[in-house]
C-alpha cells in the first residue's frame, strides 16, 4: 500500500488571475499558503486481479479503467495505470465545495500515489503541471491553476501565472516570530454552505472577459499580492490586513454570484468585533470565511460569530507527500523500504 496527501489551500489575493483569459494577456499573480488539512488518497493492489475498485462518496468497481466515471480518477488510472488491478481510496479532512482547493489536492495527491505506485519519481512542479492538464485542458473545468501549484509546493508562495503558461512559484520567507503572529490572527469560520463552483467561476471568467472595469479590479487584485508579499516581508502584519479587506471589496465586484446578504452580514458582524480584513474562500457563494483578527480580541470576535463553525488551523510547509509506504509486492512496481 502507498498512501499520499496533498494540502487544502487559502488565498490571500490575486484570485481569479490565474485563469486563462486574464493571464494570457496580463501576468497573473497569487498570494497563498497551504494549510494543515489535507486530502489522502491510499493505492493497493486489489484482491480481484483485472478489477479496479474506486472508494470516495461512492464506490466503483469496474474491469476496464475506461469505464470508470469519476471523471479525474478515469483520466490519471488510464494514464498512469492503463491495466488497473488496484484499490484507491480517497479521504479528505474537509469536504468539497468550501473554498479550500480540494478538487485540485485530490488531483495533485491521486498523481502522487500512482506515480509512487509505478515506481517513479515526479516532480512538484510536474505533478501540478499534469494536474492542470487533466482539470483544465482534458476535463474542461472552468478553473484556474493556483490550487494545484499550491497542493504541490506547499508553503506560503507568491505564484505567478506568464502568458506563455509557464508558472513561477516562489516561497516568501518570514521570520518566525512574524509566521506565528500571522497563525494566530488569521481565523477560519465555516459559513456552512456547499456549493458547485463551476458556475460561478465560468461567470467570473465572462465578466472579466467583457467588461473592462472589472478586468481592471482584477488587476488591483493582482497587485495587492505583490503589496501584500511585501508587507509581510516587512512585519506589516497590520498593512497586510487592511490589504486583505481591500481584496475582498474588490473580489466581490467580479461576479454577483461571489456573496450574498448573508455571507455580508457575517462579515460586517466581525468587522464590528475586532476583524481587520478577511475575505471569502474560494470562488464565491459560500464555504469558509478567512478572518484578521489581532488575538486580544479575538473572544469578542468569536462571540459575535457564534453560530459559525470555527476550524483551527496552521500552516503546511511539505506540500504533497508520500506518508506510508507498504511491504514490496510484485504488481508493477517496486518499494525498497517499509514504513510511513
Amino acid at each position: 500500500m502507498i498512501i499520499s496527501t496533498a494540502p487544502f489551500r487559502i488565498s490571500f489575493a490575486g484570485g481569479g488571475s490565474d485563469i486563462p483569459v486574464y493571464y494570457r494577456a496580463k501576468k497573473g499573480a497569487v498570494l497563498s499558503t497551504s494549510i494543515n488539512k489535507y486530502m489522502y488518497i491510499s493505492v493497493h493492489p486489489y484482491f480481484h486481479q483485472g478489477e479496479t475498485l474506486l472508494k470516495y462518496s461512492k464506490n466503483e468497481l469496474v474491469r476496464n479503467p475506461k469505464d470508470i466515471v469519476h471523471p479525474i480518477f478515469r483520466e490519471a488510472i488510464n494514464e498512469i495505470c492503463p491495466q488497473g488491478g488496484i484499490e484507491l481510496t480517497s479521504t479528505a479532512d474537509v469536504p468539497s465545495g468550501t473554498g479550500l482547493g480540494s478538487s485540485s489536492s485530490f488531483t495533485v495527491a491521486l498523481l502522487n500515489a500512482l506515480y509512487a505506485y509505478k515506481g517513479k519519481f515526479c516532480s512538484k512542479d510536474k505533478l501540478a503541471a499534469k494536474a492542470c492538464e487533466i482539470e483544465i485542458e482534458r476535463l474542461g473545468e472552468p478553473i484556474g491553476k493556483q490550487d494545484q501549484y499550491a497542493a504541490a509546493h506547499g508553503g506560503l508562495n507568491l505564484i505567478e501565472f506568464n502568458p506563455n503558461e509557464t508558472v513561477l512559484v516562489t516561497p516568501v520567507i518570514l521570520p518566525k516570530h512574524v509566521v506565528t503572529a500571522l497563525e494566530s490572527n488569521l481565523l477560519l469560520f465555516y459559513t456552512g454552505d456547499q456549493r458547485d463552483t463551476r458556475e460561478i467561476l465560468t461567470d467570473q471568467c465572462s465578466e472579466v472577459s467583457t467588461n473592462k472595469d472589472k478586468e481592471a479590479n482584477l488587476s488591483e487584485m493582482v497587485g495587492l499580492a505583490y503589496e501584500m508579499r511585501d508587507q509581510l516581508l516587512g512585519g506589516d502584519l497590520e498593512g497586510f490586513a487592511n490589504s486583505l479587506h481591500q481584496g475582498w471589496v474588490l473580489k466581490r465586484t467580479l461576479s454577483s454570484r461571489i456573496t450574498n446578504s448573508r455571507i455580508e452580514k457575517f462579515y460586517e458582524r466581525a468587522r464590528e468585533y475586532g476583524a481587520i480584513g478577511g475575505k471569502l474562500l474560494g470562488a464565491g457563494g459560500g464555504g469558509f470565511l478567512l478572518i484578521y483578527c489581532n488575538q486580544q480580541d479575538q473572544d469578542s470576535l468569536r462571540k459575535a460569530l457564534f453560530d459559525l463553525f470555527e476550524m483551527h488551523f496552521r500552516f503546511d510547509w511539505g506540500g504533497t507527500r508520500i506518508i506510508y509506504v507498504g511491504d514490496t509486492w510484485d504488481q508493477g512496481g517496486f518499494i525498497t523500504e517499509t514504513g510511513g
